[in-house]
């Protein structure tokens, strides 16, 4: 401080000789004081102007391993400005102790990849050495910035990590085989796939940042005579904890879709054997994690359903107390748009209806009449706004919602498209999920595919068709994500075909108001109510079926 005190005194002599042309010598100070004095007269006109003082500016510094992002959200106190190295006495690095700030890094590859996780050790590795195993990637693509980044904690990357723009690395890791990225989770979008490290992905909620491989910390660092004092200044205009990061969990939200719920049958007969949480007892967690969990149940509560198998036919119900596995599973919203929902005629409706509304959760897809069953299901959650839509696309006969009867609604581009563009100007992002044509192949058919898109073309950022009894294809299309469709949930067709033994459930991430992310859980059924995840051979086989029925089997074009 003594001496930031001098160097403004001596700033200001300079100063004033400047503006009176005076060379400033000891002889010249003793002259001026001993002319000096309350007697001497001059002319107000003479009189020499007070100098203004030019506020001294000092210097800062940002190391190429600072995402820009991070550098974009750093308010530097008055006084300082950003600057080249040389010039800059204070510094923001990686690894500088205390940290201002920690950055989430992600390793990710194309979509269509069948690996989930990854080694740590590995990757390491490759990066280090070069060394590339059969399953796995052979080069890792990255930014100049990331590059940087990362060498602080791995070292000198191997001549198997290719630098490259950041607008190629999505394009040259999807025509490029065994090529997989990192990227900073700020990056992330729905056409990669993030695959987690040792068990630990960055796009669930439960992730110990503290331990995760991939996480690199800030701080400010510099001379150690300007370095105090800048933080000095610093220090009042700092976040809180836990500082500034790319990855805010605050700002996260998963909605998990699913398919066919039909509790009938063969799954209501096990129901009544073992429980009624018994069709989730493996996959329950999965679906209590969710942020929002959305339930496409075909079929209505009816006070009167029978026992499973005394009816005749497809009119279907599920008794009262079956709702206990709903609410087990944790539900929030209802997709009401299956052929089977007006099954047991408008009483039951109603009285499904009113099932939901006590428990607090949404419906869509169908209500009490026309009007309702066309609203959508708003949520808002950490920041971000989602809208559920849904209709049966199928012949009118299937949706019997009318302007003063129940059921579900049928699909009409003339209502259904201009309600996708009021709720995206209303700030949210629209998610449609349709009740469409029933099959028993993987591909897409046309007329889905048609009608899909239409909707994407809108400002759909998601399209899932909720009909499926078991898996198809996925599209990338305009920028939305389309699945035309899942499979079933909790339906006894286990014995049917091999395609209807396994089923997905897309778990989507939404961060800051964007969709950054889809994870495709896959699951199989052990017997006519309940399915279990996926072992590691039957979640590969399903997921290249359908990777090859998307027509991304050979990755070569990006979508």
């Amino acid at each position: 401080m003594r001496k930031l005190f001098l160097l403004v005194v001596i700033s200001i002599f300079v100063l004033t000789a400047c503006t009176s042309g005076v060379e400033i010598t000891p002889d010249f100070l003793s002259s001026t004081q001993q002319q000096s004095s309350p007697t001497a007269e001059k002319p107000f006109a003479e009189t020499s102007p007070t100098p203004s003082l030019t506020p001294i500016i000092q210097k800062v510094w940002a190391d190429a391993a600072v995402p820009a992002q991070l550098r974009e959200q750093i308010s530097l106190p008055a006084g300082w400005e950003w600057s080249n190295e040389e010039e800059s006495p204070v510094h923001l690095i990686a690894g500088a102790k205390p940290s201002i700030s920690r950055w989430i890094y992600a390793l990710v590859a194309p979509f269509p990849t069948v690996e989930d996780d990854f080694s740590t050790t590995r990757l390491k590795d490759l990066w280090q050495k070069g060394e590339a195993l059969e399953v796995g990637p052979s080069r890792i693509l990255v930014s100049s910035s990331t590059a940087a980044a990362l060498s602080t904690l791995f070292g000198s990357p191997s001549e198997a990590v290719k630098i490259v723009s950041e607008q190629d690395l999505l394009p040259q890791a999807w025509e490029q085989d065994k090529t997989w990225a990192i990227v900073p989770f700020e990056d992330l979008e729905p056409r990669w796939k993030v695959l987690s490290l040792d068990g630990m992905s960055p796009i669930q909620k439960s992730l110990d940042v503290e331990n995760y491989p991939l996480q690199i910390s800030f701080g400010w660092a510099g001379d150690p005579e300007v370095l105090p004092l800048f933080l000095q200044a610093w220090e009042p205009t700092r976040p809180d904890s836990p500082g500034i990061t790319n990855r805010d969990e605050n700002l996260l939200t998963t909605l998990m879709l699913t398919g066919v719920t039909a509790l009938v049958r063969g799954t209501a007969a096990l129901m009544e054997r073992n429980g009624m949480e018994y069709p989730a007892q493996d996959i329950g967690d999965w679906l209590r994690d969710a942020d929002i969990l959305h339930i496409n149940n075909e079929v209505p509560f009816a006070k009167n359903c029978p026992a499973p198998y005394n009816w005749q036919g497809l009119v279907f119900c599920s008794q009262e107390r079956y709702i206990r596995l709903l609410e087990s599973i944790g539900t929030d919203v209802v997709e009401l748009s299956g052929d089977h929902f007006a099954d047991w005629g408008p009483e039951a409706m109603l009285f499904t209806l009113d099932l939901y509304r006590q428990r607090g959760w949404k419906i869509y897809g169908g209500g009490a009449n026309e009007e309702e069953a066309r609203r959508p299901a708003l949520f808002e959650h950490h920041g971000n706004r989602i809208a559920l839509i849904g209709c049966n696309y199928k012949e009118k006969g299937y949706a019997s919602a009318s302007p003063t009867t129940p059921g579900a609604v049928h699909c009409d581009p003339e209502w259904l498209i201009p309600l996708i563009r009021e709720v995206k100007s209303d700030g949210y992002l629209p998610v449609v999920t349709f009740q469409h044509q029933e099959y028993y192949e993987y591909i897409a058919r046309p007329k889905l595919q048609e009608d899909f898109r239409a909707v994407a073309d809108a400002g759909a950022v998601i399209v899932s068709g909720s009909q499926a009894h078991q898996p198809h294809a996925m599209e990338f299309y305009q920028g939305a994500f389309l699945h035309y469709g899942l499979g079933n949930l909790f339906f006894d067709q286990v014995n049917s075909m091999e395609s209807t033994r396994t089923a997905m459930i897309d778990r989507h991430i939404f961060y800051g108001g964007q969709h950054i992310s889809t994870e495709v859980l896959t699951i199989t059924f052990v017997d006519y109510a309940r399915a279990r995840p996926s072992t590691l051979q039957e979640r590969r086989d399903l997921l290249q079926k359908v990777f090859d029925a998307s027509g991304w089997s050979k990755m070569e074009n990006i979508p």
